[in-house]
């Protein structure tokens, strides 16, 4: 019953989001056989969380959508998600799913709020930091670069972030508590919100260092601004640095995948 229940309610929500364009029909597929994994071997904590990360990312990516358009030119993915983007976001968390379903462990579930926290933070200072009235600053210089270079961080942007993963780390310990997986004391709030947290703004930290330093990235040889796209200015952009195979979505699952582990080791630290 669960699988049927977790197939109706991906089903719903990833075609409402097709249809509204926060996901191309690659990525509706893609999140339909998530959403049915997450409930299915999950449950609503899987589930909750996923969707939470799911739809604030949707609806920041919508809001003053007119001043993100030129930054979008430069990015690889815009905010209409494919497949690609759909596993490289959650597919570390529909692993971890599956893993507790067949091997139960809590060190499961730290690791799933980790990965989410990262990529939630990740999201939410792309979309905030793009709003931001100062240029950034980039990670490795600390000097001002124009606003969409990878690597680039804005006190805007950084506070998203931190804000995106407490917020997993807090909705972890209400699901917990909802399905009675947990219990409702105070130090226990603490412990997620503390776990998603650092988690997460070191995920998102993680994501930023990788952008400055070893993705890939292309010059536009019209204006010369260094994109992550292959077209830009309607001209073919030549290679500028970075390892040709981590492209954004690869450096979305590393940084996942190294806030996941530091999330695991905090949870068992904490026990």
């Amino acid at each position: 019953m669960n699988w049927i229940i977790g197939a109706l309610c991906a089903l719903f929500v990833s075609v409402a989001a097709y249809r509204k364009g926060s996901l191309s029909l690659s990525g509706m597929l893609a999140a339909i056989v998530m959403g049915t994994v997450y409930y299915g071997a999950g449950n609503s904590f899987w589930f909750g969380i996923l969707l939470l990360f799911f739809v604030t990312s949707s609806v920041f990516s919508k809001f003053r959508g007119d001043r993100k358009l030129e930054l979008e030119k430069s990015y690889a993915k815009s905010g209409r998600r494919d497949m690609m983007q759909v596993f490289a976001n959650g597919g570390l968390g529909m692993l971890a799913c599956l893993g507790n379903f067949f091997w139960p462990d809590p060190a499961w579930g730290y690791f799933f709020v980790g990965s989410m926290a990262a990529v939630t933070a990740d999201t939410w200072a792309t979309e905030w930091g793009g709003l931001s009235k100062k240029a950034p600053i980039s990670i490795m210089t600390w000097k001002r670069v124009p606003a969409g270079t990878s690597g680039g961080v804005s006190l805007l942007g950084s506070s998203a972030a931190l804000a995106g993963a407490i917020m997993i780390g807090g909705a972890a310990w209400i699901l917990l508590h909802w399905i009675g997986d947990g219990e409702s004391s105070s130090l226990l709030l603490v412990k997620w919100v503390i776990i998603g947290g650092l988690s997460g703004f070191v995920g998102a930290f993680a994501d930023s260092l990788l952008g400055a330093t070893l993705q890939k990235m292309n010059r536009c040889v019209v204006c010369g601004k260094s994109v992550e796209v292959s077209v830009h200015c309607d001209r073919s952009t030549v290679h500028e640095r970075g390892l040709h195979w981590l492209n954004n979505d690869m450096v979305n699952l590393i940084s996942a995948l190294a806030a996941g582990c530091l999330a695991w080791a905090l949870g068992m630290i904490w026990i």
